[in-house]
């Protein structure tokens, strides 16, 4: 019992750091839709759609992000002192240099060919070039987020999650200075727009880059040496990938889901896109929790199989996703509540203001559902078992929430309404699966440590 009472308090110890820097991501992106929303309706929309194909490439460095911090937490849990630390030092320059290469790599891909990918979104004339303004910007210089994640992914397992957490507030506070300097021509500065957002979003994270750079040194790789990377340790990129390659394709899968289904919003109207931009902004904050939970419960459970302990790894993980369904669909139910509120605070029109509160109280369902799967395939994916939710996914996204989306959205005109009952189907079904792996056992003897 006191071991179950520790770990429990581990967990909020991990957890409301994470939860904080989490919600301070989203603000940031929050503050860019809020203040655009100040600046054109448009404006709003060619964000959500650029943010799109961002947010796809982003998975990308997940690949890395992924097996970096499983394999870290697992370490520590064997806890085979120095050459454990030579494998995590390894672990981690391996890593970070991978996810910068390819980050470079795909920041040139976006910055040269970004018009094609919006035009295969359908993306209407009206916000298509709003929409490359901020991608070339944005999405040019991913290769900062690409290295950012990489550095926060290793300093978490470590116990440093109040760190990364200070640093997304420094960088949340540049951001909204510079948004509002740069959007509105403030202090003499040009009108930039949507262009400004971009800049503003893209210096910031950059700024914040510098400051991870310096932590990690001083507090990881001070006082070992470079040989450490040579020969190139070849089996730490094979297990990363053995576990990174799985992980991301399950969220692959759904952000080409999420790509498809925003062309189908793209036929409708400007108006459809526009609200589910609203939507998604204000949503996110009930995903927070299940995110922040998941991350903090990674880290615990990589630790506790990693110790062998496969008892307190079945019981942890499920109350973990417990708190998270609680936590989040509570959250969910207070947008539904507020819904027309919330809407006012981004638009004044009318039409989207009663379509965004329909699709916020649905939202309350699919919550229930994407908790459970936020925690519950983190959870698989920190004991080794990262092969099984790639399954189910691809299975549920495509036939569900695209299938189902696509009848009710376009054959049967429900639009934005039809999409998200779509999506609340598919959460919900891989779910009930998710539940009963956790549950068997079937993740025990996969772990890579």
């Amino acid at each position: 019992m006191d071991e179950n009472k520790r770990m429990k308090k581990k967990l909020l110890r991990i957890t409301w750091p994470i939860f904080i820097e989490s919600l301070l991501l989203s603000t940031l992106g929050g503050v860019d839709t809020l203040m655009l929303s100040r600046y054109s309706d448009n404006a709003v929309a060619a964000v959500g759609v650029s943010n799109q194909i961002i947010n796809i490439i982003n998975l990308m460095f997940v690949i890395i992000t992924s097996g970096t911090s499983i394999l870290v937490a697992q370490y520590i849990g064997a806890n085979r002192d120095e050459k454990k630390n030579n494998d995590i030092i390894q672990l981690c320059g391996v890593s970070m240099g991978f996810n910068a290469l390819v980050g470079i790599l795909l920041s040139f891909v976006l910055a040269c060919f970004g018009i094609a990918f919006l035009k295969l979104l359908n993306t209407s004339g009206d916000i298509l070039y709003l929409a490359y303004d901020y991608l070339k910007y944005v999405g040019g210089f991913i290769f900062i987020q690409a290295i950012s994640s990489t550095i926060s992914a290793i300093l978490r397992p470590h116990g440093y999650v109040k760190i990364c957490m200070y640093v997304t507030l420094f960088v949340n506070v540049i951001n909204a200075i510079l948004n509002y300097i740069l959007i509105f021509g403030k202090f003499g500065a040009p009108e930039l727009g949507i262009t400004g957002s971009a800049l503003g979003t893209t210096i910031s994270k950059f700024i914040g880059l510098c400051i991870l750079c310096i932590i990690i040194y001083i507090k990881i790789f001070k006082g070992y040496s470079i040989k450490l990377l040579y020969p190139l340790p070849i089996k730490h990129l094979k297990n990363v990938l053995s576990i990174g390659v799985p992980s991301a394709g399950e969220n692959l899968s759904y952000s080409l889901a999420q790509f498809v289904l925003m062309g189908f919003m793209n036929t409708i109207s400007v108006e459809t896109v526009t609200t589910r931009s609203y939507v998604i902004n204000i949503v996110s904050f009930a995903v927070l929790f299940s995110a922040a939970l998941a991350q903090g419960n990674g880290i615990i459970v990589g630790r506790l199989v990693g110790e062998k302990k496969n008892d307190a790894t079945l019981n942890f993980g499920w109350y973990s996703i417990k708190i998270a369904i609680l936590l989040s669909t509570g959250m969910a139910g207070l947008f539904a509540i507020l819904g027309h509120p919330l809407m006012r605070i981004f638009t004044q029109n009318q039409a989207i203001i009663k379509l965004g509160s329909i699709v916020i109280a649905i939202d309350v369902i699919l919550e229930v559902g994407r908790a459970t799967n936020i925690v519950g395939i983190g959870a698989l994916k920190a004991v080794g078992d990262v092969r099984f939710p790639v399954y189910i996914g691809i299975f549920s996204m495509w036939t569900i929430a695209v299938g189902v989306g696509y009848i009710l959205s376009i054959k049967l005109g429900l639009g934005l309404i039809g999409i998200w009952i779509g999506l609340t189907c598919d959460e919900c079904f891989r779910a009930v699966l998710v539940i009963y792996r956790w549950k068997s056992r079937k993740w025990e003897g996969k772990a890579y440590v």
